[in-house]
């Protein structure tokens, strides 16, 4: 019987919360031309809808340039307006009826926390991925819980639904959860870093080349 190949996680970057347009910008895009990169969820909350709007216009065509699919955190209308790939939605419970919205093709992502009943019922509901989370304390993620580790094992086992680890991640949860999740999400965790590229090698995350 032939080996089974286990691929590497794939990274799924966060934007930062709070952004210069034109900066960010092009440091996304060293950090795509750099970097084996899956998915970028545009995330920016409390900001004003044109702000939003515009960012995603302009990440959209940096990403689509480099085949990166470009989802937006909970506001799912912008998906067709924009060209976006899809969703990330902040309340799992929503999963059913954006998909039922957005259609089959659309990517619909949730954050389930740290619950594995949340997560099960976000992936019967149609979405493509869940995210448990945060792996170490993150007061700005969740409700201060903090997920236990055996359960992205018992997903990885279980469930086909693909997993992302998001929040808190450190170079030591990284390397005991590369052989469990899918995906790791990693936003403040880079983008505070004076280089991004070289945070995700000190995270040791996956290079995917």
């Amino acid at each position: 019987m032939a080996d089974t190949v286990v691929e590497d996680p794939q990274i799924y970057l966060i934007t930062p919360a709070k952004f210069e347009l034109a900066t960010f910008s092009e440091t996304l895009q060293r950090v795509l031309d750099t970097r084996e990169i899956g998915c970028v969820r545009l995330d920016m909350p409390g900001a004003e809808a044109g702000d939003i709007a515009q960012a995603a216009d302009l990440l959209r065509d940096i990403c689509h340039q480099r085949d990166v699919a470009l989802v937006i955190a909970d506001h799912f209308r912008m998906v067709g307006v924009h060209g976006l790939d899809g969703v990330h939605l902040s309340d799992p419970r929503a999963v059913r009826d954006v998909r039922r919205e957005l259609g089959a093709d659309a990517i619909v992502g949730a954050f389930c926390g740290s619950s594995r009943h949340v997560g099960m019922n976000a992936g019967e509901g149609g979405a493509d991925y869940v995210t448990f989370g945060p792996t170490s304390p993150d007061p700005l993620l969740g409700d201060g819980s903090v997920v236990d580790l055996d359960l992205f094992d018992w997903w990885s086992k279980v469930v086909e639904v693909p997993v992302v680890a998001e929040g808190g991640l450190t170079p030591e949860l990284v390397a005991k959860l590369t052989p469990l999740v899918d995906f790791f999400a990693v936003g403040r965790e880079i983008w505070s870093e004076e280089d991004p590229v070289a945070a995700m090698q000190t995270l040791g995350l996956p290079r995917g080349d």
